[in-house]
């Protein structure tokens, strides 16, 4: 039996940060980049929808990274505040 298989890249991008990982506006934008692609050549009227439905979809991933940054920041905090390290917890910002 052969098993034969195909792959296609897409774009690559890249991107980098210096001394820090990268924001949750930074990764938002990236996953909004990602899922939602509006063409140069499309009806103004429609652009027009698919830009909003896009900026409206960036304010809901947006908000819910931002969640997801400070419940594991809660997580962490306490999880060094059990270890007997509340000192580390508060450099965090919890």
């Amino acid at each position: 039996m052969q098993i034969t298989a195909q792959a296609q890249l897409g774009q690559l991008q890249v991107r980098t940060s210096s001394n820090r990982g990268h924001t949750a506006d930074e990764l938002t934008d990236a996953a909004v980049a990602r899922i939602l692609y509006v063409g140069e050549n499309v009806h103004p009227v429609l652009r027009e929808q698919a830009v909003a439905f896009k900026e409206h979809i960036r304010e809901i991933i947006a908000f819910y990274m931002k969640e997801a940054v400070q419940s594991d920041r809660t997580t962490v905090a306490n999880i060094l505040k059990n270890a007997g390290h509340p000192e580390l917890a508060t450099i965090i910002g919890v």
